[in-house]
């Protein structure tokens, strides 16, 4: 009977806490019988607040050796590591060493990489928090997606798609009739596919969709138009025409509408010095940042921290 362990970290997103443990429930149901148990732990050993302001309550409280889980997830919010449990490390470890699969729902995947464990692994991340996980570790392959399977390991990005995870995971448990008939009863539709962005872009024109993984693919250095539009073989003047005609703005501020977005990600979900922010989204300087962002967004770096 495959049985899940659900940790969740303080301000821990509601709503994916919600759907994970109601789309277990939902199968049982389906099912007529118990086949998914499962079990909540805190990262306090205590009642834990969640995003909503509710507590929740433990089922085992420590780091003790328990049930043999077979997938575990981590649920975390805004600062997910400000709290780092004595013994959570080594539970983790023991888990994957068990053959559980380890799980980040939303930040709950910044968890799993302070303690080493997706070294070679591929992950999705909240896009709000993308920014800042990927400043962190540079050498953990973030992908855009609403979840991701990479062998023993599963991440999604929260909300919604983790219905559509815990799908996932059912369907590589108990087959993929039955997790489409848990996805009927949750009247959820069909199960999304994991690769589904969680930002699509307002059309489908494969051109604009090759432009802007270029651009995002080179934030801290921005290429020129020029350079994009021969990577994707169409000429400037055809690149800037398609453009207007369908994001109503010219290639160059699309371009810059990306990086500030990353650098307002990364005032809100970071402790990176503004100087290192200006840097990171391909400004030469602190204050020639801080002159576009007021420009472009109506507010200054600086207040954003604040707040």
């Amino acid at each position: 009977m495959p049985h899940v362990c659900f940790i969740l970290h303080p301000r821990f997103q509601m709503l994916a806490y919600v759907f994970a443990c109601e789309t277990l429930r939902i199968a049982n149901k389906r099912a007529s019988r118990g086949i998914f148990t499962w079990e909540t732990r805190t990262a306090t050993a205590e009642p834990v607040e969640a995003s909503n302001g509710r507590l929740v309550e433990p089922d085992v409280r420590g780091w003790m050796d328990g049930k043999r889980c077979d997938l575990l997830l981590v649920l975390a919010g805004y600062e997910p590591l400000a709290l780092r449990p004595h013994g959570l490390g080594q539970f983790l470890r023991r888990a994957a060493g068990a053959g559980a699969i380890l799980g980040g729902i939303d930040t709950g995947v910044a968890v799993l990489a302070s303690f080493d464990l997706l070294k070679g692994h591929s992950v999705v991340v909240h896009h709000e928090a993308e920014p800042g996980f990927r400043e962190t570790w540079p050498e953990i392959d973030v992908i855009d997606a609403i979840y991701h399977f990479d062998g023993r390991r599963l991440s999604s990005a929260g909300g919604t798609a983790t219905g559509d995870a815990m799908l996932g995971w059912i369907a590589s448990e108990m087959g993929a009739t039955f997790a489409d008939e848990v996805a009927e009863d949750m009247i959820h539709g069909s199960l999304r596919p994991a690769a589904q962005s969680q930002r699509p872009l307002d059309t489908m024109d494969p051109t604009l969709q090759a432009m802007r993984a270029l651009m995002l693919a080179h934030i801290e250095d921005p290429m020129p138009i020029r350079e994009i539009a021969r990577q994707l073989a169409v000429s400037e003047k055809r690149l800037r025409a398609l453009c207007r005609s369908v994001l109503r703005r010219s290639p160059s501020e699309y371009y810059l509408s990306l990086r500030l977005q990353h650098a307002r990600a990364l005032l809100s979900t970071t402790r990176l010095p503004i100087t290192e922010i200006a840097v990171a989204t391909g400004f030469g300087s602190h204050a020639g940042f801080s002159r576009t962002y007021r420009k472009e967004m109506g507010t200054r770096p600086r207040d954003v921290r604040l707040r």
